[in-house]
C-alpha cells in the first residue's frame, strides 16, 4: 500500500519537471513555480484530453504560409509534432479560455507552416504534423494533417481534337487536364459560353473530363475549348472545331411525263432534287441520278368512218322514211377523228301524195309567227311605260359620276419619291419611306386645301343630261395643336371659335396613359370632323362630319402601344397583325362613328385565318367584340390586303389578332440588311432584320439602324411565313474568301417558328461579322438568304462601297412635309361637303325598290354585314366615311365616280337626249 502511494507521488512529481522543462518561461518570476502548480492541480479533471479541433489538410499557394490549429480539453499543455520532431515552443500562439457551457478551460495552439520548411523536407511522404495534449491522466495524439504546395502545370496531358460529324452522329471530345496539386477540375466551353449538361439529356460532362454529345445537332457546330482549374490557376486547351454536316438526300420522285411524240415511239421523263435534306456544311452531295428516262410507245390515232346505211324504214303517217348508220367501221380511237356527215337520213316517201297536210302545217306556222308579233309589242309597251315611272322617282337627285367628277380634283397624300440617302448603292434606289412601300395614311400636304376647293361650276353637264347644281360649303379651320410624344398643357382653352361663333369646348378627363411606351398625335375637332394620322406607322383615325354636335369640341387623341400585349393567346398560336391602338378621350359622345385605319401583317385568307378584333377593359382585361367574318351592329371591320377599316362608336385600346386555322396560314415580313463599320477600321457588320410587314414594325427597324450609323444596302422585301411550326433560317453566300473572312460556323444562323411567328414582341435579327483582308479592300459584295424551312426565300444582293468615308452615321430619310399630323375641318376630306350632303340626301331616301344605300354600298365593294349600317342615322354618310378611309392614299376619286357612274347608267340607261345637247367627256 505504502509502495502504491510512492509511485503516484514519483509520478506526479515527474510530470510537474516535464512542465518546467517544457515551459521554461514558467520559473521567470518570483512564485511563478507556484502558480503553475496551482493552475495544474485546479485542472485536475476524471478523462484525457479531448480535441474539439484537429489540424486540417492544407495547401501552400504560391509563397504565402499556412495556420495549422489545435483545440482540446484539459489540456495542461498542447505542442505540434511535425515529421516525428516537436515544434519548439516560441513558434506556438497559444491561448486559453473558459467554456461557458461546461465551466472547462480550453486551451488553444496554432503554428505557422511555410513553403521552405515544406521544400526543404525530404522525406518518404508528405510533410505532415500533429498535435499532442498534456493532463494529468496522459496524453492524446491529433490526427496527422499533410501540408503541400500547390501547383498547376501549363500543358494539358491531352487536348481534345476537332472533328467532322453528320448530324444525328456521337461526338466524343477528349481532355485530360494538366497535373497539379490539388487535381484539376474540368470545364467546356462552345464558343467562350459555359456548357452544361443540366436541363440537355444530349449533353454529358461527368465521363472522366471528357464531352459526350449523343445525338449532334446543327447547332452543336461550333469552337470547343477544355477549362482545367484548382486553387492556384485556370489553363485553357486548345480549340476544337467541331461541324457538323449534312448529307444530302433525294426527293420523291415526280411523276412521269407524258410521252415526248403522239404516235410511235418516245420518251418519258421524271425528276428528284437533292434537297432532303440539301447538303449543308460540307455534307456529301446525294449519289444517283437526278433524272430518269423510259421508252414509250404512243398509240397512234385511228380516225372513224361510217358503216354501210341501214335499211330504209316503212313510210309513217308523215309521210316519210328513215334510215341510220354508225361510225363503227372502225369507231375513232387514241384521239381520232369523228366521222363527218350525218348518221341519219330521212326523205318524203309518198312522191307528192302528202301535199294538203304540208300547206296546213305552213298555216299553222303564218298563224303562230303574228301571235308572237302582237305579245312582242304588248311586252314592249308594258317595259316603256314601267321605266318611265321608275324614272320620274330619281329625277335629278340622281348624281352622275361626271357631275362627281367635274366639281373637284383628285389629289395624293403621298409626296414625289426622292433618292435615298441611307441606300448606298444608289443605282439601286431601294425606297424605305413608308408611304410608299406600304398602303398606309403617312402625311398630308399643305398644297392640297387649294388644289381640291375651287369653286364648282354651278351646273355640270353630264352623259345623263342630268342637269346638277353643285356648291361648295364654306370652310372653317381650327387652330390645331399636334404632338408626338406629350401633349402640352395649355391644349385644353375653355372656349373656341367657328366662324366666329362661341362653342363650349368639353375637355377630355385626362389623357389615357398606359404603362407602355408610346406614339401620340392629337388635335381639337369640332362638327366638321378631320382626320389624325401617326407618320410613317400606317395608323390613322378619320372623325367624319357630323360626328361631334354642333356647338361643341373635343380634344381628341390616338396612340400606339409598345412592348409586350397581353391580347394575343400563345395557347391558341394567337399574334398581333398590327400595333395596339387607343383613341380617345373617355367619354367622347359622337352621332357617327370614327374610322380607324390600322396596317396589318397577315395574308387575308378566311379558310387560313380567324382574325378577331379585341378591346381592352377597365381592369386591363381583353374582351374579343368581333371575327372579322361575322356580323356585328357594335363595330365594323373591313380587311384589304394590307390595312385593316374599323368603324368604332367607343374610344378605348383596340388591337387586330390573328389566330391561324391552318398551316398555310401566312404571315408577311419585311426583310432588311443594313451594314456599318465597326470600331476596328477592319471590320464591317452586316445587320440582317426581319420584322412584321407593317409600317410601325419598319421604322423601329430604321430608327435603331439611324442611331448607330447602320446603313440600308438592299431594297427591303417581303418573306411569306407560314404558320406550320418549321424554322427560318437566314445565311450568308457568296464572300470573295480572298478579299474577307468571317468567324467560323456563323455563316448560317437559325431561328424557331416561335420566335419568328411571335416577332412583335422581340423581333428577329441576326448579325454577320466581317473583316477584310486588307485596308486596301473598298468593296464588299455578297447575298443573303432568308427562307423558311420547305417554304419560301429571299435573296438579298449586297453590293456595299467600304470606306473610312461612310463611317458617318446618314439620316434616315423623312418626308419633307411629313411635319403635319392632323388636319381639320373640309380640307381633312376627299369629297367635298356639299357633294357628300347630296349623295347621303339622295341614297337615303328609300323608294319603291328599298334603300338605295344598300345599292351604293354594293357598288362601293362593301357587301358584308350590312346590317351595321341599317342601325345608322345616315348609312350613306358611314359608308362614306369608310370609302374615305380606304382610299386615303390613293390620291384620287377613281372608285367613287365609276360607282356613280354605274348607278346612274342602271336607273337612265335610255333616257332620250336632245339633239342639240352635246355629250360632255370627263376625265375621272
Amino acid at each position: 500500500m505504502g509502495s502504491n502511494v510512492t509511485v503516484k507521488g514519483h509520478r506526479r512529481v515527474f510530470e510537474i519537471i516535464l512542465v518546467l522543462a517544457l515551459c521554461p518561461t514558467c520559473t521567470n518570476g518570483r512564485g511563478a513555480v507556484s502558480d503553475t502548480l496551482s493552475d495544474s492541480l485546479s485542472s485536475v479533471g476524471g478523462t484525457l484530453p479531448h480535441f474539439l479541433q484537429e489540424p486540417e489538410d492544407a495547401y501552400i499557394i504560391k509563397n504565402n504560409p499556412i495556420k495549422l490549429r489545435c483545440r482540446a480539453t484539459p489540456a495542461l499543455q498542447i505542442f505540434f509534432k511535425c515529421n516525428g520532431e516537436w515544434v519548439h515552443q516560441n513558434q506556438h500562439t497559444s491561448q486559453e479560455y473558459m467554456d461557458q457551457n461546461t465551466g472547462l478551460k480550453i486551451r488553444e495552439v496554432t503554428i505557422n507552416v511555410t513553403r521552405q520548411q515544406v521544400e526543404d523536407f525530404h522525406g518518404p511522404e508528405d510533410y505532415w504534423c500533429l498535435c499532442v495534449a498534456w493532463s494529468h491522466l496522459g496524453t492524446s495524439k491529433s490526427r496527422k494533417a499533410t501540408v503541400r504546395i500547390a501547383y498547376l502545370r501549363k500543358n494539358f496531358e491531352q487536348d481534345p481534337q476537332g472533328k467532322e460529324v453528320p448530324i444525328k452522329g456521337m461526338i466524343v471530345l477528349h481532355c485530360r487536364p494538366p497535373e497539379g496539386v490539388p487535381m484539376a477540375e474540368v470545364e467546356w466551353l462552345k464558343n467562350e459560353e459555359l456548357v452544361t449538361s443540366l436541363g440537355d439529356d444530349n449533353i454529358d460532362t461527368r465521363a472522366d473530363h471528357n464531352l459526350i454529345i449523343n445525338e449532334a445537332r446543327l447547332s452543336d457546330s461550333a469552337n470547343y475549348t477544355c477549362l482545367a482549374s484548382n486553387i492556384v490557376a485556370k489553363r485553357r486547351s486548345a480549340t476544337a472545331t467541331v461541324v457538323v454536316f449534312v448529307n444530302g438526300g433525294w426527293s420523291l420522285w415526280t411523276e412521269w411525263s407524258s410521252c415526248s411524240v403522239n404516235c410511235g415511239r418516245g420518251v418519258q421523263k421524271r425528276s428528284r432534287t437533292c434537297t432532303n435534306p440539301a447538303p449543308l456544311n460540307g455534307g456529301a452531295f446525294c449519289e444517283g441520278m437526278s433524272v430518269q428516262k423510259i421508252t414509250c410507245n404512243a398509240l397512234c390515232p385511228v380516225d372513224g368512218v361510217w358503216e354501210e346505211w341501214s335499211e330504209w324504214t316503212m313510210c309513217s303517217v308523215q309521210c316519210e322514211r328513215q334510215r341510220w348508220r354508225e361510225c363503227n367501221a372502225p369507231p375513232p380511237r387514241h384521239r381520232g377523228k369523228m366521222c363527218e356527215g350525218e348518221g341519219q337520213g330521212m326523205e318524203n316517201c309518198t312522191g307528192g301524195l302528202c301535199t294538203q297536210s304540208m300547206e296546213n302545217s305552213i298555216d299553222v306556222a303564218l298563224y303562230s309567227g303574228l301571235a308572237a308579233g302582237v305579245i312582242a309589242v304588248v311586252v314592249l309597251i308594258v317595259a316603256i311605260t314601267l321605266y318611265r315611272k321608275s324614272q320620274s322617282e330619281y329625277g335629278v337627285d340622281v348624281i352622275d359620276s361626271s357631275a362627281l367628277a367635274g366639281g373637284f380634283q383628285s389629289f395624293n397624300f403621298k409626296t414625289t419619291r426622292q433618292g435615298n440617302p441611307l441606300l448606298l448603292n444608289s443605282s439601286m434606289q431601294p425606297d424605305i419611306t413608308v408611304g410608299q412601300t406600304y398602303s398606309g395614311p403617312i402625311c398630308f400636304q399643305d398644297s392640297i386645301d387649294k388644289e381640291l376647293f375651287d369653286p364648282l361650276p354651278d351646273k355640270v353637264k353630264v352623259q345623263s343630261s342630268f342637269m346638277v347644281s353643285l356648291g361648295v360649303a364654306d370652310r372653317a379651320e381650327y387652330h390645331v395643336k399636334t404632338h408626338l410624344e406629350t401633349l402640352p398643357a395649355n391644349l385644353h382653352p375653355n372656349y373656341s371659335t367657328v366662324d366666329g361663333k362661341k362653342t363650349t369646348l368639353i375637355a377630355p378627363n385626362g389623357l389615357h396613359t398606359p404603362g407602355k411606351t408610346r406614339l401620340k398625335t392629337s388635335a381639337v375637332f369640332g362638327h366638321l370632323g378631320g382626320r389624325l394620322v401617326i407618320p410613317n406607322a400606317g395608323v390613322s383615325l378619320l372623325v367624319p362630319h357630323g360626328a361631334i354636335a354642333d356647338d361643341t369640341s373635343w380634344e381628341m387623341y390616338m396612340l400606339i402601344n409598345q412592348g409586350e400585349s397581353s391580347a394575343q393567346s400563345e395557347e391558341r398560336c394567337e399574334i398581333l397583325l398590327g400595333p395596339e391602338i387607343t383613341y380617345g378621350p373617355l367619354g367622347l359622345n359622337l352621332s357617327y362613328p370614327v374610322a380607324m385605319t390600322i396596317a396589318h401583317c397577315a395574308e387575308v385568307s378566311a379558310e387560313n385565318w380567324n382574325i378577331k378584333l379585341k378591346r381592352q377593359t377597365k381592369d386591363n382585361k381583353w374582351e374579343e367584340i368581333m371575327s372579322v367574318d361575322d356580323e356585328s351592329t357594335s363595330c365594323y371591320c373591313l380587311m384589304d390586303s394590307h390595312n385593316c377599316h374599323l368603324l368604332l362608336d367607343q374610344p378605348g385600346c383596340y388591337a387586330l389578332v390573328g389566330e391561324p386555322v391552318t398551316d398555310a396560314a401566312i404571315k408577311r415580313l419585311r426583310i432588311a440588311v443594313f451594314g456599318s463599320m465597326e470600331t476596328s477600321s477592319m471590320d464591317y457588320n452586316l445587320r440582317v432584320h426581319c420584322v412584321d410587314d407593317t409600317p410601325h414594325a419598319f421604322q423601329g427597324v430604321v430608327t435603331a439602324e439611324t442611331s448607330r450609323g447602320g446603313q440600308l444596302l438592299e431594297e427591303p422585301k417581303t418573306l411569306f411565313f407560314k404558320g406550320n411550326c418549321l424554322s427560318l433560317q437566314v445565311s450568308i453566300q457568296d464572300i470573295p474568301q480572298f478579299l474577307w473572312s468571317i468567324k467560323p460556323f456563323t455563316t448560317c444562323q437559325e431561328f424557331s417558328f416561335t420566335q419568328v411567328w411571335y416577332s412583335n414582341q422581340q423581333p428577329v435579327h441576326c448579325a454577320f461579322s466581317l473583316q477584310r483582308h486588307s485596308a486596301s479592300t473598298t468593296q464588299l459584295s455578297c447575298k443573303i438568304s432568308v427562307r423558311q424551312v420547305k417554304g419560301h426565300e429571299q435573296l438579298l444582293q449586297v453590293y456595299s462601297s467600304v470606306g473610312e468615308s461612310e463611317k458617318e452615321t446618314v439620316p434616315f430619310f423623312m418626308q419633307a412635309d411629313c411635319t403635319v399630323t392632323s388636319e381639320t375641318g373640309a380640307k381633312a376630306f376627299k369629297i367635298p361637303l356639299s357633294i357628300r350632303q347630296r349623295i347621303c340626301t339622295t341614297f337615303d331616301t328609300a323608294n319603291a325598290k328599298g334603300k338605295d344605300w344598300q345599292l351604293l354600298a354594293q357598288k362601293l365593294h362593301i357587301q358584308r354585314n350590312l346590317s351595321y349600317f341599317t342601325k345608322q342615322k345616315s348609312p350613306s354618310a358611314v359608308i362614306l366615311s369608310l370609302w374615305e378611309a380606304r382610299h386615303q392614299d390613293s390620291g384620287d376619286l377613281d372608285s367613287l365616280a365609276s360607282a356613280l357612274e354605274e348607278i346612274g347608267k342602271i336607273h337612265c340607261k335610255s333616257l332620250p337626249q336632245s339633239p342639240d345637247e352635246k355629250e360632255t367627256d370627263f376625265t375621272f
